[in-house]
């Protein structure tokens, strides 16, 4: 004769059993190659843009001394010896932008 723990225990192994045996969610499949590939002008121009975003999104306090930029993920399909490059058309592209907001300030004080 079985004991009421007993029978519990054996219903609770069970029951763990059932559920652990389900089939797991199906993984995500590999992302495919069948992306287009970007042409050497198209990652040029992303890494650059994503330069000047990174540096139109420094801190205020941000000390170019001291501190570093990461590298953005749109540039790792530069080759190292184009990153520097990369890196200095991103700033001048954030300094144009900072000079035409300026222009823009100036002119509507001027407006007013």
């Amino acid at each position: 004769m079985r004991t009421p723990t007993a029978t519990t225990a054996i219903l609770l192994a069970a029951a763990l059993t059932a559920c652990s045996s389900a089939d797991p969610a199906p993984e995500k499949p590999a992302a495919s190659s069948s992306a287009p590939a970007l042409s050497k002008a198209e990652v040029t121009k992303q890494c650059v843009d994503a330069f000047a975003a990174m540096l139109s999104e420094r801190p205020a306090d941000f000390d170019p001394e001291t501190g570093s930029d990461p590298k953005p993920t749109e540039c790792d399909a530069v080759p190292e010896d184009e990153y520097l490059d990369m890196y200095m058309d991103g700033l001048s592209q954030h300094n144009k932008q900072g000079q035409q907001g300026l222009q823009d300030l100036i002119d509507d004080a001027a407006e007013q």
